[in-house]
Order: C-alpha cells, then structure tokens, then sequence
C-alpha cells in the first residue's frame, strides 16, 4: 500500500546551500520529481513501472519545456541535490536512507520490538543493549545527503559552502589552499558558481569542461564572462557587476575638473544671447 506522504523539513530545504543556490524554476521541479519518486515503483528512485522517467516525460509532467527541463536537471545535478545510478536513473539518496530506516524499524514492530535485540542475554532483568539503531537525520528528503568527502579540519570559513556549490567534487585539498587565498567576498563566488553551472560551456558535454576548483579560485575565475543558455537562447553576462573603465574615468575627470571662471561664464551668457537675437 502506498504511503500518503513522506518526510520534508522546510528548514532543512530552506538551508540547504546547494539547493538554494539553484533557480525557482529547478526547486520547483524537484518538488515534482520528489512525489513522483514517492509514488513510484522504486522507492526513491525518479521510475514507473520500473522504466527511468525520462527530461521529456518531464516537461510533459511540469508543463515546461524540454529546454527548461534539461536546464533545471543540470543545475540540480551540478549542486549536488540528486544522484544517479549506474544505469543513469535519477534518485534521491535522503529519500532512499529513510526509507531503510522505516524498514528496519517497521521490522521491529512486527517482532515486538527492536530486531537488534532480539536473542541478547538479560543481566539482572536488563538487556545489554547494542548500539541503537542510526535514527533518521534531521533532514528534508528534499535535502542532498551530506558528502563522504570530509573537509580537513582547519578548513578556511567560507570553504564548505563553497564545495557544496561548486559541481566538480576533485582534488579537494588543493582547493582548499586556493580558497584560501582568495580575496573575494563568497557572496561573489556563490554568485558567479551559480551563474556558471548553466553556462553554455559548463553544460557543454555533462560537463566536462567544468575546471577543477583549485584552478577555478587560482584564476580568478569568478571574473569570466558566462554564455547563460535559457530557452534557447544563449546570452552573455558577466559574472559579477562590472563597469566600463572609460566611463568611471570620464566620471572622475569630471568630478575633479574646476569650475568655469567668471569671465568664461560671460562669455556663454553673450553666445546665447546672440543665437537667441
């Protein structure tokens, strides 16, 4: 029997860096990929009738567009929001960790009580008990599951949010040396990482064209004009708000200039004297 809902903290889904980091339209197609998954075959896993549900059954579910869809689906992967198997289908690991936990305890229900204890010895009319069983994170099922790739300790503030962020997951140690010398402010890396994760070249082949982090932060990349592909149309914007050198030059020669003499003044006043005759 299927079940009527499943677990969702809105606090979990409110803080959650990757996911929040994505556009409206990719949060709310997860929602709709989190029911599905719900409701399918494969518990957590984004199927029907033990068939993938493909971007184009997507679009037709959501009402979107196929370009929009494929446009959300790799803003979601690049944050890290989703997994895939090895046959490429979708799923999501929080919904699938909670479910083995429901599981096991529903197991010890029917046994009357925690299977872990079943046919331990009592000493003076106590159970020596076993480590209770992992209790459900404090987490949405919305939520990615925290990676296995633990930061060193001593890792630079900022950095974690800054590898949440960031979609390719290699040589985390050096990225860390780079983050840490980095100037800018991580407003402006979070900015520009999610501004680029739907780059034409960031989307180009799976991705494949992604930097590395380390080399990312060690050019300064965050600076890089971005080709922004959206319905079909590519545009280019730069990463962060950038003004033209000519213009504020102009502006501060004119800040600095000095004020028209008096007798220049006259002069003005006569020319337009004499257009107006």
């Amino acid at each position: 029997m299927k079940r009527p809902s499943f677990q969702f903290y809105p606090g979990d889904w409110l803080n959650d860096a990757g996911l929040r980091l994505c556009s409206i339209g990719a949060r709310g197609l997860w929602i709709e990929m989190l029911c599905l998954m719900h409701q399918g075959t494969n518990y957590g896993f984004l199927m029907v009738n033990h068939a993938p549900i493909l971007p184009l059954n997507l679009a037709r579910i959501s009402g979107a567009t196929l370009v929009e869809v494929e446009g959300w689906l790799v803003e979601l992967e690049g944050a890290g929001v989703f997994s895939r198997d090895d046959s490429g289908c979708i799923f999501s690991r929080r919904m699938i960790s909670d479910e083995k936990v429901r599981a096991a305890r529903a197991a010890g229900g029917i046994l009357g009580g925690n299977p872990a204890l079943k046919g331990l010895k009592k000493v003076d009319d106590k159970v020596n008990h076993k480590p209770n069983l992992k209790p459900t994170p404090s987490s949405s099922s919305a939520s990615s599951s925290s990676s296995s790739n633990k930061t060193p300790k001593g890792a630079p503030a900022g950095f974690d949010e800054f590898w949440s962020a960031y979609p390719r997951k290699d040589a985390k140690p050096n990225a860390m040396k780079a983050f840490a010398k980095v100037k800018a402010p991580l407003e402006v890396l979070l900015s520009a990482i999610a501004k680029q994760k739907v780059s034409e070249k960031w989307v180009k082949d799976g991705g494949q064209y992604i930097p590395m982090p380390a080399t990312w932060l060690n050019g300064e990349r965050w600076n890089d004009l971005v080709a922004i592909v959206s319905a079909g149309a590519v545009t280019t914007v730069p990463s962060k708000q950038e003004r033209d050198p000519e213009l504020i030059r102009r502006e501060q020669d004119s800040k600095n200039a000095a004020p028209p003499s008096p007798e220049t003044l006259e002069r003005i006043a006569r020319i337009k004297q004499g257009a107006t005759a």
